[in-house]
């Protein structure tokens, strides 16, 4: 089944390229030209995967990716011309998953792409086959913290947690490896599934993002304790 991708993006050349290189690549891919727009086509159809410029004119980049996060989990891939940490960190810090500076390679973003989506359709409930007895869901309790790792949901005092696929996978490796302290290093192997060039920046706003809506104090986590100089590790019991 081919990937649907919605492009939202003001320079009408990079649209063009980006659009024929992922339709030979096996995309169906919608494309917009400011983020008004780009809203409109997201609530049109159902997409695997947003690609949207930080700059754009009507609704810039980060006021979408904060309109789409309100009902969605979709993976959002920033793609800009401003390649400074801050810049990497606001937007990954509104949710965003990933981060493309410009000038790019076709190649990149295509394997970004296959990447994102591969990640969140592993947390997608595909559910048991109609012949199959539903599977004892496994669920996990941390006070008010409740994890469901079949199903892939979180909710504190029984309201929903709306985890981004990465926040989901990032619980799910430190709740299962409870007291194993992972590195920077460590963390962004299994999440990110590439090498770690020490950018913190990542990390870091990633793990900001869960303690806020997973710890009643986040400048005094519980659960995700710091490790200064070595990493992160989880102390529910």
């Amino acid at each position: 089944m081919p990937h649907n991708v919605l492009l939202i993006e003001d320079d009408t050349q990079i649209v063009e390229m980006l659009r024929n290189y992922l339709v030979k690549e096996g995309c169906d891919v919608s494309a917009a030209c400011n983020g008004l727009d780009g809203i409109a086509l997201f609530k049109q159809s159902d997409f695997d995967i947003v690609i949207v410029d930080m700059m754009m004119p009507k609704l810039d980049g980060i006021e979408v990716i904060k309109l789409i996060r309100e009902n969605s989990s979709v993976p959002i891939i920033i793609m800009s011309a401003k390649d400074s940490d801050v810049d990497k960190a606001i937007g990954l810090g509104f949710g965003a998953d990933d981060y493309i500076a410009k000038p790019f390679s076709l190649i990149e973003v295509s394997a970004r792409i296959k990447a994102a989506i591969r990640r969140a359709t592993k947390y997608s409930n595909t559910g048991p086959a109609a012949d199959q007895a539903p599977p004892v869901p496994q669920v996990l309790t941390f006070d008010a913290l409740r994890i469901d790792l079949d199903n892939f949901s979180a909710s504190k005092n029984n309201v929903d947690l709306k985890l981004t696929a990465k926040e989901f996978e990032i619980l799910k490796l430190f709740v299962t490896n409870p007291n194993r302290v992972f590195t920077k290093a460590q963390l962004y192997g299994f999440i990110w599934n590439d090498e770690y060039y020490g950018d913190e920046n990542v990390i870091n706003v990633h793990i900001r993002r869960l303690r806020e809506k997973i710890e009643d104090q986040p400048s005094e986590p519980r659960y995700i304790k710091t490790l200064w100089g070595i990493g992160y590790k989880w102390e529910g019991q």
